[in-house]
């Protein structure tokens, strides 16, 4: 293997994270700083060095922990893809949200048909947001700011109202669809308004081994590696944003589909960990997605091939002089996969949470919404800190807007923790809130250390779950009983927050809906 693919040099490219000196960066610190929000799918709490993870070898992304500051109680908006998204992008809680919930959008036809989506692109993307919403994107371009979402969308089919250029981004590359986002090998993705057509044949998600293959023969799996990988066509879209507007201020949004599975990474991050695991079982796809002859190496090699390229982003903000004055986000939407051969017990990815399934992605207990965050920006963030405020997608629209000089419109659920940033003291937050029509239907708030989660909403549950998320972060003991005050307030600030759906299927029946 080639000696920069090798040991820590296979993930830290030698890159220091040290000030960039010299006329240009001094010139682009009078301007208004860039700021770069990268989005991990389904990357659990514990999964990066910097959050104890042991196993997965995170140097870039530690290192960019170590010139910043670590949040050990950042949130998500939701514990699945589009809601998150949503509120991200809007400020909104998903009690006021529009986008709930994962919606395919049914009843346009077969949207689960792969070939019938590569036929007919009316048939790919999700329920859009609607014509007008304001957005983060709409917001930093009112500032001056351009624009760019490269990766997952997931708002907005192709030719609706939800499209990324229509809802505040001036540039997009990559999948409009979370479905199509199944499988790294697709036959198109999207720029702007257009489809790019990739040289890869037609395999279509949730393929499985064929009758007869041998799990054991590396051969079985030539099917599921093709010829255009896309996270390395939409890395070479954010290296192509980033030098065509170093010289203005911009917002780069990049929603990475890594590690949302199916298992497929490139070959030879995959034998790096190979060598360091050692043999292990097949995924034969039983837990749907594709099948993988190494299933916990090319998870691992997926998580450190986005590491490398966080690192290979950082050194090209260096060389153009401008990373001094850019705001760099890490996050991810929600907990950690419990299906596709992803293996988040061996991986210890919830850190000090549960993540299996019912406490992982799709629950709202704290491995499905408690996600790692990262804030680096030299000379504005103390280095090597760590910050236990409260915080959670929402926030992050009034956050940008105290950096970037734009209003947040009132009528927004969060609060800006840009204090915070520079290293000062905030209050805590008074409540989050979240809802989630999945999964049997659930709500949760967090008011102090407690947190309030009901389940089971869609069989007509009425109980709350109470947890001290201090003393009890895995949420095994339930205090309700003994708090009842608590769950009083938990109430009044679901009556005051919450508004019916506009669609549907997000709706509560036991809520009056």
């Amino acid at each position: 293997m080639d000696k920069t693919l090798t040991g820590i040099g296979l993930l830290g490219l030698g890159i220091g994270l040290g000030s960039c000196a010299g006329p240009v960066a001094e010139q682009n610190q009078k301007q208004k700083p860039n700021i770069i929000y990268i989005l991990a799918d389904d990357l659990g709490y514990g999964e990066l060095g910097c959050y104890g993870q042991t196993r997965i070898e995170t140097p870039n992304i530690d290192l960019l922990a170590a010139s910043g500051m670590i949040f050990t109680d950042h949130y998500s908006g939701s514990p699945v893809s589009a809601p998150a998204r949503a509120a991200l992008l809007t400020g909104l809680h998903t009690g006021k949200a529009h986008i709930r919930g994962n919606d395919e959008w049914g009843q346009r036809g077969d949207v689960w048909s792969y070939t019938a989506m590569i036929a007919d692109s009316t048939l790919e993307g999700q329920r859009p947001l609607k014509a007008g919403t304001v957005t983060i994107g709409t917001l930093l371009q009112s500032a001056g700011y351009k624009t760019a979402v490269v990766g997952k969308w997931g708002l907005g089919a192709p030719h609706t109202e939800g499209v990324p250029n229509k809802q505040g981004f001036d540039y997009f590359f990559g999948y409009n669809c979370q479905r199509q986002a199944h499988t790294y090998y697709p036959v198109h993705l999207w720029e702007n308004d257009r489809r790019v057509h990739l040289d890869n044949d037609t395999v279509a998600p949730h393929t499985v081994l064929n009758e007869g293959d041998d799990p054991y023969d590396m051969n079985s799996y030539a099917p599921f590696e093709l010829n255009d990988y896309a996270p390395d066509l939409m890395f070479d879209a954010i290296t192509g944003f980033v030098d065509d507007n170093k010289d203005n201020p911009f917002f780069l949004y990049w929603a990475t589909p890594i590690p949302h599975v199916p298992l497929q990474a490139p070959g030879e991050w995959v034998d790096y960990y190979v060598e360091k695991f050692g043999d292990e079982e097949p995924y034969t796809g039983d837990r749907s997605y594709f099948p993988h002859r190494y299933p916990r190496a090319a998870y691992a090699a997926m998580v450190s091939y986005l590491d490398h390229n966080v690192g290979l982003l950082v050194q090209q903000l260096k060389n153009l002089g401008i990373y001094d004055n850019t705001l760099i986000i890490f996050t991810s939407d929600n907990g950690p996969s419990f299906s596709g051969g992803a293996d988040s017990h061996w991986f210890e990815s919830g850190g000090p949470f549960r993540s299996g399934q019912g406490y992982g992605k799709a629950s709202l207990h704290e491995g499905g919404i408690r996600v790692p965050m990262i804030a680096s920006w030299p000379g504005v963030v103390p280095s090597g800190s760590v910050t236990d405020h409260i915080s959670v997608f929402y926030d992050i629209m009034p956050t940008f807007g105290d950096i970037a000089g734009f209003e947040t419109p009132e009528y927004a659920s969060g609060t800006s923790f840009f204090p915070v940033l520079k290293g000062e003291r905030q209050p805590q937050p008074e409540f989050l809130y979240w809802e989630f029509p999945a999964s049997g239907g659930q709500m949760a708030v967090r008011v102090g250390n407690y947190k309030a989660l009901r389940k089971d909403m869609h069989n007509g549950n009425p109980e709350w779950e109470l947890y001290d998320l201090t003393s009890d972060p895995r949420e095994l003991f339930n205090i309700a009983h003994m708090y009842p005050e608590v769950i009083d307030r938990v109430e009044d600030i679901v009556a005051a927050e919450r508004t019916v759906p506009a669609i549907e299927r997000f709706r509560f029946e036991v809520l009056g809906d």
